[in-house]
Order: structure tokens, then C-alpha cells, then sequence
């Protein structure tokens, strides 16, 4: 039996939900599917391991915040790791996210490239792979990555540094140590992600652009009058629905409470996945729903508005715009990323 392992930081949310989509389709396959990830709750479904545990998550995050070492941390966590993958043998190791405070960089690919002999495949969600420390660098109009990274103007955001920028030397890092594999095949979900790969130092890699898909059987059409009850929605009014895991500058926000300001009172403004921190800062005429790892319920949020609002400023293949697509839902969104690759016969 062939056997796929996968890695990612969660088991939920887009990309958690992209990977166990992955591994339920392998298992019908055929395959042996392992998952390992690094913080929140494993799938009850499927064979979820974790990476370290909180200390070692605490640890991580702490060397990244005052001395700018993301992807240092996690020492003894990424070596069990590499020992549970020698005792598996995988014919297939699936990386995804690999940042977020719980993978060793050095210690992973020094095994993936010296000694693992299977095939290699890492989706990218987005652009840390290829920085000196970002994620997106679209809103700063930043475009050193395609050189050499140095005095990164986005230090103080994910993952955040408070005074040290090592953007320079960690550049260097990533192009030493993700280069040079021979069994590697990188997947984008973006034609706009995988243009931005081939001018990076990854180019050398076969890059192959797969969408990101939902599961039809969930994410469509969905009914249910209890939502309205359930989360004190007036029926009478038409629901502009706006959905992210974190909320803030960079997924539009502040246009949302701007356009809490202008539109009339045909419409109500539901945001999903807010915190308490950013609840504060919304006004009370906009309903705001607490982030929800239900995929069912998010379903029916989509069937019941009127329109889902993306305003996302930085992005790659946004899920939640294909989420409501399925539901019936119109999108409207900005030419963000691969945003406009999602419109089907000139409809979004």
C-alpha cells in the first residue's frame, strides 16, 4: 500500500481543510494516510498526529518575536518528526503551510534533501517560501524577494519580530536550504502565485497550478432558517456576509466598517470569524459571529446572504469565494491575487 504523509500547521480552516480533503481522497485511493500538524484540533476522521506540543510552540514563538529566528525553533520536535518518517517509509510527503512556530526548517529539509528518496510535493498558500520573512508583500509593494531580501519594511507583521530584522540572512537560509532537491514538485493553487514562483529562487523546481477545490457535498446550496435565530439575523434584511480565520487591515476589515456607514437599511453586515480584540473595534450595527470550524454552518451563512464581500487586499486563491460559489452565492471581491481566475463565463 502506497503511503502519503502530510504536513501542515492546522487540520482546520482553508488549508487544513484543503489537506484532509487530500487525505480522504487518498484513502479512497488506496493510499495509508498520515497527518502531522503543528497547533489546534486533529480531524476525528483521519490519522492526525501533532508536531512538539505547547511549550515547543511557546519556545518557537518567543525566539521569533525577540530574536527573528522563525523556523529555528522546534529542535527536538522536528526530530521526532523525522524519526516517525523513517518509520513510515512515505512513497509521498505533502508539505503545506511549514511556518507558523512549529517546524525546524534545517533539521526537515536536510532530511528531505540528504536522505528521504520519495517524492516531494509542497503546496504553497502563499509567499513565505520565498521571502526574507513576509507572507504577501502586495500592500507594501515590495519586490526585493526576486534578489536579495534586506531591511524587510514588514518585520512587525506575521510572523512578528519586535526590533530584530533578519530578513537578509533568512532569505539567504531559505534559498540554501529549499534548493537543491531533486524530487521536488511545487503546487500552486494561483496562476498568479505560480507566475511569482518562476521569478523567485524556487524556479528551478517544476511548478504546476492546481485550484483549490471544496466539497461539493457540503459547501452548496443550504437552507436553514435556524441561523437567523441562532445568531439574532433580522430575516427581513439582505445579508452582505464577509468570512476570515483572522480578521484585520489586510482582508478589507476597515472597508466594512466603511461600508457599514453608506448602505441603507435594506442590508445587514455579517462578519464571520471575528475575534474579541477586533470586535471592539466594529461598529454595533454590523453582527458579528464568532470563527467557526463547522463547515456545514458555514455553508448555510453563504445560502443565506444575499452576497459574499471579499475585500481582501492580499491573496492567492481565496477558498472562501469558491465556498460561496458552490452555495449560490454572487461574489464580489477585489483583483486581488488569484481572485480573478475564480470568475467562471465572466461571473464571480
Amino acid at each position: 500500500m502506497n503511503k502519503l504523509v502530510q504536513i501542515n500547521i492546522v487540520c482546520n480552516g482553508s488549508t487544513g481543510r484543503i489537506m484532509c480533503d487530500i487525505a480522504k481522497k487518498a484513502e479512497k485511493e488506496g493510499f495509508q494516510s498520515y497527518i502531522f500538524y503543528g497547533r489546534g484540533k486533529p480531524s476525528k476522521e483521519l490519522n492526525c498526529t501533532r508536531i512538539g506540543n505547547n511549550l515547543s510552540v511557546y519556545f518557537h514563538v518567543f525566539l521569533t518575536r525577540f530574536f527573528n529566528k522563525h523556523g529555528h525553533g522546534s529542535y527536538f520536535a522536528t526530530k521526532k518528526l523525522v524519526r516517525e518518517l523513517k518509520k513510515i517509509t512515505p512513497d509521498i510527503i505533502h508539505l503545506h503551510n511549514i511556518h507558523g512556530y512549529y517546524i525546524n526548517l534545517k533539521i526537515l529539509f536536510n532530511y528531505l534533501k540528504y536522505e528521504y528518496k520519495g517524492k516531494i510535493i509542497w503546496t504553497l498558500h502563499d509567499c513565505w517560501s520565498f521571502t526574507g520573512h513576509c507572507t504577501h508583500f502586495t500592500i507594501v509593494e515590495c519586490n526585493k524577494w526576486q534578489g536579495k531580501c534586506y531591511k524587510c519594511p514588514q518585520v512587525t507583521t506575521y510572523p512578528k519580530a519586535f526590533l530584530i530584522d533578519t530578513s537578509k540572512k533568512e532569505f539567504q537560509t531559505k534559498k540554501k536550504l529549499f534548493t537543491g532537491l531533486n524530487n521536488l514538485t511545487i503546487i500552486t493553487p494561483s496562476k498568479w502565485l505560480a507566475d511569482l514562483v518562476k521569478k523567485s529562487f524556487l524556479n528551478e523546481y517544476k511548478i504546476e497550478v492546481i485550484n483549490n477545490g471544496v466539497d461539493l457535498n457540503i459547501f452548496k446550496p443550504t437552507c436553514d432558517e435556524r441561523i437567523y435565530k441562532k445568531y439574532n439575523i433580522p430575516k427581513n434584511k439582505k445579508i452582505i456576509l464577509g468570512v476570515a480565520n483572522i480578521w484585520g487591515e489586510r482582508k478589507g476589515l476597515n472597508d466594512f466598517i466603511e461600508l457599514s456607514k453608506i448602505i441603507n437599511n435594506e442590508y445587514k453586515i455579517v462578519l464571520v470569524g471575528v475575534n474579541a480584540v477586533d470586535k471592539k473595534k466594529i461598529p454595533a450595527n454590523i453582527i458579528c459571529v464568532n470563527r467557526t470550524d463547522n463547515a456545514i454552518e458555514l455553508a448555510k451563512f453563504y445560502s443565506a446572504a444575499y452576497c459574499y464581500v471579499n475585500p481582501t487586499y492580499e491573496d492567492n486563491y481565496p477558498t472562501t469565494n469558491i465556498e460561496a460559489i458552490s452555495c449560490g452565492t454572487y461574489v464580489i471581491s477585489y483583483d486581488t491575487g488569484g481572485c480573478k481566475e475564480q470568475i467562471t463565463n465572466n461571473k464571480g
